[in-house]
């Protein structure tokens, strides 16, 4: 499961384990994730998915319990025998997040667009910063 951080907190392993496991079989890696984009407003946080070839029909979205679930699959080509090399990686996948108490979780919206996920998520009116008047 993932908690909403800085990505500069966390190193990108999604990548070097992609790369170890393909140059060590020259094949894709089974199991994947699909790679999120997450970044901070005052008024809300956003979660950016690539999923290019997934249909809305496919994907399963579930806040419960302060975590926020997304559930999926790619479908393989009826053709894929056909391939020479396939380096995009078909099947299911999952990602967990752990929400922050900030965010709202009943006003979270979600659009497909292109291929790209976007997962708005507001933050509660009393988590945003308020500029507070002195008074004489």
């Amino acid at each position: 499961m993932t908690t909403l951080v800085s990505w500069k907190s966390m190193p990108d392993v999604h990548n070097g384990l992609d790369q170890l496991l393909q140059s060590a079989w020259n094949a894709p890696v089974v199991e994947w994730s699909p790679r999120a984009d997450i970044f901070e407003t005052e008024s809300e946080l956003k979660l950016e998915f690539d999923l290019p070839g997934v249909a809305q029909s496919d994907l399963e979205l579930v806040a419960e319990k302060g975590v926020l679930s997304l559930r999926g699959e790619r479908k393989a080509p009826a053709n894929m025998d056909q391939y020479l090399r396939v380096e995009r990686a078909y099947g299911p996948f999952s990602r967990k997040f752990n929400l922050p108490e900030s965010v709202d979780a009943d006003r979270i919206t979600a659009q497909l667009n292109q291929g790209v996920l976007v997962l708005t998520l507001p933050k509660r009116e009393e988590s945003k910063p308020r500029q507070i008047q002195i008074q004489a």
